[in-house]
């Protein structure tokens, strides 16, 4: 089985490419100077070389504020490229595996979101995202799958919990994190395994809701990070502040936890893949690396 993997220099794509290595799966990995998605033409070409029997489409673009300013380069990564890879896809015969992100609902509520749940985007990311799902299921649903993800980190790029590190690390002043934003904080290196298991079973096509389990605030996330920083980290220097005091471009969802209903299916191997495990636990198997990434970028 050979995996292609767009996206290589993301989050996802580098977990994807170390995983696959050392389970000696084969696989190629592009980033996006060596393939547009937003160019149907580039995809088809280099589909076609490259023979995959799985495409995972990791790359997307992530800047939710930046979405708002430049809806038609959102667009075009987030719409247009998974719906040139999807056709790709299905005229090459592989399965196609599309990333996708909780921001596609609304948040107005108190119960974690279903798979089939009515998608309310508040934002131009969340509408192209949407976006993006509708035109792989209109175009290739018979060998599809998606994958809602929320609240990445790694030790790879920016994100959250690199930035809390840093902070931290720093131990200078107050620090402030919005307390009415509640989500799923989810480890990079657990989605891509989750992904790969649920591939090598055969799970039925369709959507899927990958993040860890349990829930938390941007605050409780901030103060597990700290916790876990060690000596001389004090999560005392974390003060709760809401959204109100914080104006972004882009409405954020005030409730975007994800249910996993869609785990309880067995695939045609006759593997019942689990949910992933609770995102406290993920965060302190993940701490060691991103604590030395950061110390490493200094």
């Amino acid at each position: 089985m050979r995996w292609l993997v767009i996206g290589a220099n993301g989050q996802l794509g580098k977990a994807l490419s170390s995983i696959l290595s050392n389970r000696g799966i084969e696989y190629s990995a592009l980033d996006s100077m060596q393939l547009n998605i937003t160019s149907s033409d580039d995809v088809v070409r280099v589909v076609r070389a490259f023979t995959p029997n799985v495409i995972v489409n990791a790359a997307a673009w992530t800047d939710v504020d930046g979405a708002e300013s430049n809806p038609e380069g959102a667009r075009a990564v987030n719409a247009d490229g998974p719906l040139h890879l999807a056709c790709a896809a299905k005229a090459s015969g592989a399965v196609f595996v599309h990333i996708s992100t909780d921001y596609v609902f609304s948040g107005p509520t108190d119960y974690p979101w279903k798979e089939d749940d009515l998608r309310a985007p508040l934002s131009v990311y969340g509408t192209t995202k949407a976006a993006g799902e509708d035109a792989v299921l209109a175009e290739y649903a018979e060998s599809s799958y998606i994958f809602r993800t929320a609240w990445l980190y790694s030790p790879w790029g920016r994100n959250f919990a690199k930035t809390m590190v840093r902070l931290a690390l720093k131990g200078l002043g107050e620090v402030k994190v919005v307390d009415d934003q509640i989500g799923q904080p989810t480890s990079s290196t657990d989605l891509a395994n989750q992904i790969i298991e649920g591939i090598i079973a055969e799970l039925p096509f369709g959507i899927y809701h990958a993040t860890n389990s349990g829930q938390g605030s941007w605050f409780d996330f901030a103060q597990e990070i700290f916790t876990l920083c060690g000596d001389g980290v004090s999560p005392d220097r974390l003060t709760r502040t809401d959204s109100s005091a914080h104006i972004r471009p882009a409405k954020r969802p005030s409730y975007s936890v994800l249910g996993h209903e869609g785990w309880t299916k067995r695939g045609a191997s006759g593997v019942l893949v689990p949910e992933m495990r609770d995102w406290r636990l993920a965060l302190r198997d993940a701490m060691p690396a991103i604590v030395s990434a950061v110390k490493a970028e200094e």
